[in-house]
């Protein structure tokens, strides 16, 4: 028995979440696969109802499923909750307790969707990368103090966590093109020293056969505009990984593209957009579920070991891209913008035109 967790979040969590339930339902029921999907709360609508980002029993059925597909937490509405509880802590918790410290965000622009993109279509011809951001530390878990005048902000690595991320990179490099590139800050932040130390290290003792070259962040932020198709696998840090696939999206033409895949040391995942909450067009049925869909197929070839499934998924997204049913974010210019429900009905149908 598969079981898989849905955590449909905030903003139009629910939205793309729904859709996303839907085309894994159907890859169950045509693989002949017995499942069970059991909905839980997180983020600001756990919060109002539980009283917590991330109740007990949410964080109980997730250790014990399979995996977990997630649409997205936060909104204004939460920003100044009493207590300073935000719906941000009930993923950041998730991913701690559940040890998934490897964020999966693959980049691959579909062709028929290169002229949405705000850059040339010549230079992101071709682009295929993988972005491997480590997820349980830095900034966003370090020790946080705020006082009247002042905030701190603190950045710990330890060797062991960089040596499990970079590994964790090199061993997919090793199936790609055996080139790796790693992206920190060493002319300046001390732990960026510590990452780029230990990253040479692993690399020279147990990754001979893959290529291993350096970026700082702000160069690697000007390079994967102006010249995103050299790049393959690349390793970084939380945040630097948070804000590097924010505008690597823009390669693909919409955060609502990008799928991502938070995975440890097992075969359990959490699966989600790279996209926020979007509160602005919550309820609206315009979200854009490519990103979730795409989540689906990651979840299915990860954790689930289901890869000709997963293709499946990702052939029927493609299948639809190329018939022009569109969300409005991505819809090529003087066509009618699909809905939500729209896009996903098109997946669906074209994922029962294919096999397995």
């Amino acid at each position: 028995m598969i079981s898989i967790v849905v955590l449909f979040g905030d903003g139009i969590g629910p939205e793309v979440v729904t859709q996303g339930a839907r085309v894994l339902e159907a890859v169950f029921e045509r693989s002949k696969l017995r499942f069970e999907i059991r909905r839980a709360l997180i983020g600001g609508e756990a919060i109002d109802q539980a009283g917590s980002p991330l109740p007990d029993e949410t964080l109980a059925y997730c250790r014990r499923a399979d995996a977990i597909l997630l649409g997205a937490v936060g909104g204004p509405q939460w920003d100044k909750h009493p207590g300073n509880v935000r719906p941000e802590q009930g993923l950041l918790r998730l991913r701690k307790e559940l040890g998934l410290y490897a964020n999966l965000r693959p980049v691959k622009p579909h062709p028929a969707l290169l002229s949405v993109s705000p850059l040339k279509p010549e230079v992101i011809q071709g682009v295929d990368l993988l972005v491997v951001r480590e997820l349980t530390g830095g900034i966003y878990f370090g020790d946080k103090i705020r006082e009247e005048d002042r905030a701190v902000d603190t950045c710990t690595y330890t060797v062991d966590e960089v040596k499990r991320i970079v590994r964790f990179a090199a061993a997919l490099a090793r199936s790609r093109k055996r080139k790796l590139l790693s992206v920190d800050k060493a002319n300046v932040l001390e732990t960026s020293r510590l990452w780029r130390q230990t990253t040479e290290r692993v690399m020279g003792a147990e990754y001979p056969d893959v290529e291993l070259s350096h970026l700082l962040v702000d160069a690697a932020a000007m390079h994967l505009l102006r010249r995103p198709a050299e790049f393959d696998v690349m390793v970084t840090e939380n945040m630097f990984g948070d804000i590097l696939t924010d505008e690597a999206s823009m390669i693909a033409g919409s955060l609502g593209m990008l799928p991502s895949a938070s995975i440890g040391s097992g075969k359990q995942g959490l699966y989600e957009p790279i996209h926020g909450s979007a509160p602005d067009i919550a309820g609206r049925g315009v979200a854009n579920p490519f990103g979730t869909i795409l989540s689906v197929a990651l979840l299915l070839r990860y954790s689930l070991d289901l890869p000709a499934q997963a293709l499946a998924v990702e052939q029927a997204v493609s299948d639809v891209i190329e018939s022009g049913i569109l969300p409005g974010d991505v819809a090529v210019s003087g066509g009618r913008a699909a809905s939500t429900l729209e896009v996903g009905d098109a997946v669906v149908e074209a994922l029962f035109r294919r096999s397995p």
